[in-house]
């Protein structure tokens, strides 16, 4: 069970944390809310909570709960630019579909 990252999204977490000047890691998780049921969650972590798996990887940790990680095991974070957008984008083999919007999805 494992969640990975690009390169890219390292580096861009790396200058995050530095320029946040705190912070053990990147928590990513899901939360239920939208049209499909399921969001994904990223927020800074400054100390773990009893049942946090940490994966390390390019220097940077990733922090997920138990009951995310269901859903979330093998998923990969990438960060993108694609014209004036830019931001982490989730491939998640678990995931089935997802609302109109993008803000949402089912597993």
């Amino acid at each position: 069970m494992a969640v990975t990252l690009t390169e890219s999204a390292a580096g861009r977490v790396q200058t995050f944390l530095a320029n946040r000047g705190k912070g053990i890691g990147l928590r990513v998780g899901i939360k239920t809310t939208g049209c499909s049921g399921l969001a994904y969650v990223l927020e800074f972590v400054d100390e773990l909570d009893e049942g946090d798996e940490v994966f390390e990887e390019k220097g940077v940790k990733l922090i997920v709960d138990a009951k995310s990680l269901v859903y979330i095991d093998g998923t990969e974070l990438d960060y993108t630019k694609e014209g004036l957008n830019e931001g982490f984008k989730f491939n998640n083999p678990n995931q089935k579909d997802e609302c109109g919007c993008g803000e949402s999805f089912t597993v």
